[in-house]
C-alpha cells in the first residue's frame, strides 16, 4: 500500500479519536482543511514541520506516524501457550516468557525456584537493566558482594553488568516476576 495513503489514514485515525473534524484540526495546526483532507487521503506528502505540529496538535509522538500497529492478539500471550526453559536437576528451575516475543526492547519472564536450589552455582552478568519482583514466597538475592533477602512482595532493580544469583533457601517454592531490557530469554 502508499505510503502516503497509510500515512494519511494514520492522521484520520487519531483526529476521529480525538473526535475532531478536519476544520478543527486545520484551525489547532493552522494547516488549512484542504491540505489536511489531502494529507489524509494520501494525495500529498506533508513536510515534517507539518507532521510535528499535527502530532503535537493530536497530542500523539511523531514517531506513531510511523510505527505499524500491532494486532491485540498479537500481543496477548495466554497461560498455556508460553515459550518455556525448564533446567533439569539439580536446579530445577522453570522460566516462562510473559512477553508474546524478543522483539521489543523489554521482556517479561516469570521465574520458579523450588526448594532449596538456586538460579545458578555462580552469580550470572547479563548487559540488560533488570527489575524483580517477588510475587510468592522468599528469596536470598546475591548482589555483587550483598546478600539479601527478599519477602512476598518486595521487588529490586538490578543494574547492568552486576553479578547476582537466586538462591531460595527455604521449603517452598519461590515465584518471581522480572522484566530484562534489552531481552535476553
Amino acid at each position: 500500500m502508499d505510503d502516503n495513503l497509510e500515512l494519511g489514514k494514520l492522521i484520520a485515525e487519531f483526529r476521529i479519536k480525538r473526535n475532531y473534524n478536519i476544520k478543527q484540526l486545520a484551525e489547532k495546526t493552522n494547516v488549512t482543511s484542504s491540505m489536511i483532507s489531502q494529507i489524509e487521503r494520501g494525495l500529498t506528502n506533508p513536510s515534517l514541520n507539518t507532521l510535528r505540529v499535527i502530532a503535537d496538535a493530536l497530542e500523539v509522538p511523531l514517531l506513531s506516524f510511523f510505527t505499524k500497529s500491532e494486532k491485540s492478539k498479537d500481543l496477548i500471550t495466554r497461560a498455556d501457550a508460553r515459550k518455556k526453559i525448564v533446567f533439569p536437576p539439580p536446579q530445577n528451575l522453570e522460566y516462562m516468557l510473559l512477553s508474546p516475543d524478543l522483539s521489543g526492547s523489554i521482556e517479561m519472564v516469570l521465574m520458579k525456584i523450588p526448594p532449596v536450589s538456586q538460579s545458578a552455582e555462580n552469580p550470572m552478568i547479563h548487559i540488560g537493566e533488570e527489575v524483580a519482583y517477588v510475587l510468592e514466597g522468599s528469596i536470598v538475592l546475591h548482589i555483587g558482594d550483598d546478600i539479601e533477602t527478599l519477602n512476598t512482595g518486595d521487588s529490586v532493580k538490578i543494574p547492568p553488568c552486576v553479578q547476582h544469583k537466586w538462591e531460595n533457601i527455604t521449603d517452598k517454592e519461590a515465584t518471581i516476576i522480572f522484566a530484562v531490557t534489552p531481552p535476553t530469554f
